[in-house]
C-alpha cells in the first residue's frame, strides 16, 4: 500500500482540490453545487490559511486524494470544512481521513484554539459516524458561534472540544 502524505496546501494544487471535492459532491451524493458556489475554494490562502486556520492536502502516489480546511472563526475557535477523501482510498485499511484529523487536532492544539465546529449534510452518514467515533458531539444549529460560515446544504452540526 502507498504511503499517504499530509501536508499544507500550496497554490499548485488549487485544481486537484477541486478534481476530489466536486465529484463527490456532485456525483456520489447528487448536491447540485458547483466551484463557483464556493468561492473559498479560489481563495484558499486567504480563506483557511490565515489566522489560526489552515488547509491540508492528502497525497498518495503524487496525486492528491483528501482534504481538509479549518477555518478560524475567533475566540480560539474554528470550524473544519472541505473534509474529503477520495471513494478509492476511504477506509480505515487507507487511513487517509484518520491522518487529516490527525493533523488538524494537533494544529488546533498548537494553536491553542478551544472548540472546533462543523456542519455536514443528512446525507453523508458515514461521515456522521467518523465524526462522532473521534470525539464530535452532534449540536443544535442554535448551539453554534454566531460567526460559524453556515453553508446552505447543512442540516446537521458538531462540535470537538479541545483540552
Amino acid at each position: 500500500m502507498a504511503q499517504v502524505e499530509i501536508r499544507r496546501f500550496t497554490e499548485d494544487d488549487a485544481d486537484a482540490v477541486l478534481s476530489v471535492i466536486l465529484p463527490i459532491q456532485r456525483q456520489e451524493f447528487g448536491i447540485d453545487i458547483t466551484a463557483d458556489a464556493q468561492p473559498d475554494l479560489r481563495v484558499i490562502p486567504d480563506f483557511y490559511q490565515s489566522g489560526k486556520g489552515q488547509f491540508w492536502v492528502a497525497v498518495r502516489d503524487g496525486a492528491i486524494v483528501g482534504t481538509l480546511g479549518l477555518k478560524d472563526i475567533g475566540n480560539n475557535q474554528a470550524a473544519l470544512r472541505k473534509m474529503f477523501v477520495a471513494a478509492e482510498v476511504r477506509g480505515g485499511e487507507h487511513g487517509v481521513a484518520a491522518l487529516l484529523l490527525d493533523r488538524l487536532f494537533s494544529h488546533a492544539s498548537d494553536a491553542g484554539l478551544t472548540d472546533i465546529f462543523l456542519g455536514t449534510t443528512d446525507k453523508f452518514v458515514a461521515a456522521h459516524r467518523f465524526y462522532e467515533k473521534n470525539g464530535f458531539t452532534e449540536v443544535a444549529k442554535s448551539a453554534l458561534p454566531r460567526a460559524f460560515p453556515l453553508m446552505a446544504m447543512d442540516t446537521k452540526f458538531y462540535r470537538h472540544k479541545l483540552g
